[in-house]
């Protein structure tokens, strides 16, 4: 009885060990970047996730110009943007950095109405920075987003 009770701890510490091993897969813990490689109509678009536990807990997305002023805080250009599209920057980036963060993947956003160019932007972003997570690699990745 002693020697069944021996093999099946050795088979359940084998096991243990095999399951502790160092073959990491899906998103590696850290702060990831895609960012626009270009200007765009003076904006320059990015998203910056944090992974932690494997999983997406924060999103960014959001355009920077020049001087980096942020573009979801130009009160001016949302009013115009507003009443043109329907929509604005702050309203699309909080929509589209919550559907990454609910979804923890990029492929089943839907698009909103009036920010479909910044929906194509986001996508191709979203992919780059999925990307960076899985490999661990923390730099900036640039990415052409102009369609």
């Amino acid at each position: 009885m002693r020697r069944i009770i021996s093999i099946v701890l050795l088979f359940l510490m084998l096991l243990s060990l095999t399951a502790c091993g160092d073959d990491k897969t899906g998103l590696q813990d850290g702060y990831y970047t895609a960012q626009a490689a270009e200007f765009n109509f003076g904006w320059k678009e990015y998203v910056t996730i944090m992974v932690k536990g494997g999983s997406i807990v924060s999103v960014e997305y959001n355009a920077e110009n020049v001087s980096g002023f942020i573009k979801s805080w130009d009160n001016a250009y949302m009013q115009n943007m507003f009443h043109t599209d329907g929509t604005y920057p702050n309203e699309y980036t909080r929509y589209y950095a919550g559907q990454l963060l609910e979804k923890q993947q990029g492929n089943d956003i839907d698009a909103l109405a009036g920010a479909t160019s910044s929906y194509n932007s986001f996508q191709k972003l979203a992919a780059a920075v999925l990307e960076q997570a899985e490999k661990g690699d923390s730099s900036v990745v640039l990415v052409d987003t102009k369609e």
